[in-house]
Parts: C-alpha cells; structure tokens; sequence
C-alpha cells in the first residue's frame, strides 16, 4: 500500500513538478538579484513555501520592510488560504501524524491536486495527501536553489520574472474551467474580483473580493442543498 502511495502521489504530482521548479527558478534568480544568497533560498522555500509570497518578500527583503508592514501584507497576499482550506476540514480530519504537515503544504496547486482526488481502496489516502504536498514542496525548493545559483553564475535580467505568478494562476483558472461542468466558482471570481477592483483598487480589492466570492458560494450551496 506504501509503494501505490507512493507512486500515485509521484504521478499525479508531475505536472506541478514542471510549473514549481521553472517559477523556483524565477524566485530564485529575483532573490539573488536583491542580495540574497542560496541559503536564503532555501530557507524562505522550506519555511515559508508561500508561491506569490515568497515573490513579494523579495521586495520586502530588498525594501527594509517593517515586521508590522510583513504581516499585514501577507494576511492580504495569502488570504485565499483561509477560504479555500475550509472545504479540506473534513478530508484532513483523520490524517493523524500527517496533518500539522499537510496543513501547512496546502498551496493553491496542491489543493487542485486533492480537493477533488477519489483515492482508490487499495492506497492509503492520508499517506497519498502528504506524498503529494510533500512532492510539491520538495519542488518549489529546489527550484528556489537552482535558480539562486543560476542567477549567481549566469548574468540574467529579472525584468518580467515576477509575472510567472500571474501567468501560473491563468493556467490554473483555465485548467479548472476546462476540467469541470460547474462553471460558477470560477465566473464568480472573476466578477466578484472585477468589482472589487474597481471599487476597492488594486492595493485593497483583495480581501473584499474573497468575502464577497464567500458570501455568494455559500448562498449557492445553500440553494442547491435545499433544491436537493
């Protein structure tokens, strides 16, 4: 059962595998960039292993950024997490030992892996959970680490590296467009974002727009509970 754990997670987690090391590479090359060395890197992708977070500590490493301004702006970089981790409460329950660490590894890419994974009989489904997420962790760090290197050997301009972040999400969204029938979740977002865009500006829309994607999700799944 080990070994089919173990395997599965390696296969289903391939495609991540590609998207982590190449945007670890981005991260890295940006890090050195600003001063920071591959120990740096390491770090950062082992203890923070937060994508687009990690993209904007680089600036505020570089910044001289305030411990307050840091949280702050994680709290609003990383506050989809809070949204979308609820609906893994039930599947976590009885992970056990592996649960503080599945937690902690649940990225955006690593839920699209699991929140919809039917795990045959025959695999350990806690174990398959935390081979995928540990997979995608032990990606993005050596990604990281390559890129650090690379961009201390290789002269190499960073113009353009950061927006690999963007280009990952669009792949995401387009991927989950195409994959499901249920297209709400996804229109939702996009109208509730534009809204509050436009409403809130781009240093503020984020928070905003997860509420009100919350609010109308909730009102959906009540609905369709009822009708059912």
């Amino acid at each position: 059962m080990k070994k089919k754990s173990l395997k599965r997670a390696f296969i289903k987690s391939l495609p991540v595998m590609v998207g982590y090391i190449v945007l670890g590479i981005g991260f890295g090359i940006l890090l050195r960039n600003a001063g920071y060395g591959v120990l740096w890197a390491f770090a950062m992708s082992l203890f923070i292993f937060g994508g687009s977070m990690q993209y904007v500590g680089v600036g505020l490493l570089a910044g001289g950024a305030t411990v307050i301004n840091t949280i702050i702006t994680t709290i609003m970089v990383n506050a989809r997490h809070l949204f979308y981790s609820i609906s893994m409460i039930n599947r976590y329950k009885g992970a056990g030992k592996y649960k503080p660490y599945m937690i902690f590894a649940l990225t955006d890419e690593t839920y699209s892996l699991l929140c919809d994974e039917e795990v045959p009989d025959d695999i350990d489904v806690n174990l398959y959970r935390f081979l995928v997420s540990l997979f995608n962790h032990i990606y993005w760090i050596i990604g990281g680490v390559l890129g650090n290197l690379i961009g201390a050997v290789l002269p190499f301009s960073a113009d353009g590296v950061a927006f690999s972040m963007t280009a990952l999400f669009v792949a995401a969204f387009t991927e989950q467009w195409l994959s499901s029938k249920n297209h709400l979740p996804a229109i939702t977002g996009v109208i509730c974002t534009t809204v509050s865009l436009l409403l809130f500006g781009k240093d503020n829309f984020l928070i905003p727009a997860m509420l009100m994607i919350t609010a109308v999700l909730a009102i959906a799944g009540r609905k369709e509970v009822a009708e059912s």
